[in-house]
């Protein structure tokens, strides 16, 4: 016959070992959601550079072809050579929020780009296209899961798009 105090022994050691299973669990479980959330933020963020990226290219080739390069009115450069933005930040100071957009532009053609400032070439045209420009988005952030995220390094993304104009 077992005794009352074999089975208050064997009681304890089987809750002991249930409550040390269920915190190993718990940890296992706390662990992959913290990774699981670390990913999501990660592919959220570079998600949104690729958006911006792409919505960047095409605001600057609308301001390309908005932009009347041959204005004898005004001197100087009439090309738009670069498009700097900050998103999703309060003011220019992003510190770690947003992102930093820069877009810069080339030329290459004969399409009155003699004043621009940014001009691969102007030997090759095409009798379908005289201009055509290289757009070069470059698209900073900074890591949200960094435990320091204003002293953290940059994250670039780029997108470089050939587009006749």
């Amino acid at each position: 016959m077992i005794n009352i105090k074999n089975r208050k022994a064997f009681s304890m050691l089987v809750a002991i070992s249930v409550i040390v299973t269920m915190s190993t669990l718990t940890m296992l479980v706390m662990s992959l959601s913290a990774k699981s959330i670390q990913n999501t933020t990660a592919q959220y963020q570079r998600e949104q550079a690729i958006l911006l990226s792409k919505s960047y290219t095409e605001y600057a080739i609308m301001a390309v072809m908005a932009n009347d390069r041959n204005n004898t009115h005004t001197t100087g450069n009439n090309c738009i050579d670069t498009i700097i933005s900050t998103v999703g930040a309060n003011g220019s100071d992003i510190n770690g929020e947003g992102y930093r957009v820069r877009t810069f532009i080339s030329y290459i053609g004969d399409s009155g780009i003699n004043s621009c400032s940014r001009i691969i070439t102007n030997a090759v045209t095409t009798p379908k296209s005289k201009l055509n420009i290289l757009v070069d988005v470059y698209v900073d952030y900074k890591d949200l899961n960094s435990p320091d995220i204003p002293a953290s390094q940059w994250i670039t993304y780029h997108r470089r798009t050939l587009q006749k104009i």
